[in-house]
């Protein structure tokens, strides 16, 4: 039966760009970075603690999905904590966090406009 998620995909225009920002600001481990083509590497990343991982990859014909909303979310064990610190590295942010009656969250964008949520656990 089923038993996780393995990875993640979030399309890039530039995957050297994006990976500085995954490793650099948000603190993301190269766990493979081979090309598959003239075109593409595969990059995937890992998250200390985390068993998922994260893929930098825009597939052909995906191109479209750059830039936008993503269905995938990031949790952490203090939003505004985790906020602060991401802000001094450069992360931008759409508002400062938000506390709801099921957690606090906050959207934040990567250097392709991709946004993602991060939420309490």
């Amino acid at each position: 039966m089923i038993e996780g998620v393995k990875f993640v995909s979030i399309p890039v225009r530039d995957q050297e760009r994006s990976l500085q920002f995954y490793t650099e600001k948000l603190g993301f481990l190269i766990m493979t970075n081979h090309a598959m083509n003239e075109k593409q590497r595969w990059i995937e990343l890992g998250i200390p603690g985390a068993e998922t991982r994260v893929v930098l990859f825009t597939p052909d014909g995906h191109e479209d999905r750059i830039g936008t909303f993503s269905t995938a979310s990031f949790y952490c064990d203090n939003v505004e904590r985790t906020y602060e610190a991401l802000l001094a590295r450069g992360v931008e942010f759409a508002a400062p966090p938000r506390k709801e009656p099921w957690g606090s969250f906050v959207t934040f964008k990567d250097v392709d406009g991709n946004q993602f949520v991060l939420s309490s656990k």
